[in-house]
């Protein structure tokens, strides 16, 4: 069977906010991101509880990196596959030996953190970027808006994608 540390779940899902950090700090893309977004500057007045945002973007990014366990870890497509079959959950049954000895022998294929952040790049591209979009054609945000954005869940997925595959 699989066994996975879940703090690394947790620690992946901080990736987001130190990105964040860096990602929209006025000297990288903050001031552009703040003007093309209508965002107020933080000393333009009261802002929202910024404990209980940071605090709501972790869980969210939780759930991303929830997401991007079945994504860049591809011996879990097997489990979803036999979830339901009869002896499963029976670790002395022919098809939990069987399942013991492809995970014996090809449970680390494929691992890395450089395969994980590949496929958390293709996750970034093929999800965040069309959610992104939609959402700022309707909002009528210009392509940087969604350049920045885009890009900044692109390299967050990908880093979180690299530590989930290789560490997980």
């Amino acid at each position: 069977m699989m066994h996975f540390n879940w703090y690394i779940l947790f620690l992946a899902a901080l990736v987001p906010l130190f990105i964040g950090f860096i990602w929209y700090n006025p000297k990288v893309f903050g001031n552009t991101w703040m003007r093309l977004s209508n965002t107020p500057a933080p000393e333009a007045g009261k802002g929202p509880n910024m404990i209980l945002v940071f605090s709501l973007c972790y869980v969210l990014s939780l759930l991303v990196a929830m997401a991007l366990m079945s994504i860049t870890i591809h011996q879990f497509s097997m489990f979803g596959i036999l979830a339901n079959e009869p002896g499963m959950k029976d670790p002395n049954s022919e098809l939990m030996q069987m399942v013991n000895g492809f995970m014996a022998k090809y449970g680390y294929n494929f691992r890395t953190f450089k395969h994980g952040a590949f496929h958390g790049t293709i996750a970034g591209i093929m999800i965040a970027l069309p959610v992104i979009g939609t959402s700022a054609m309707f909002e009528r945000r210009g392509f940087k808006y969604v350049a920045i954005t885009a890009g900044y869940w692109i390299v967050s997925m990908a880093i979180m994608g690299g530590i989930i595959c290789a560490c997980l």
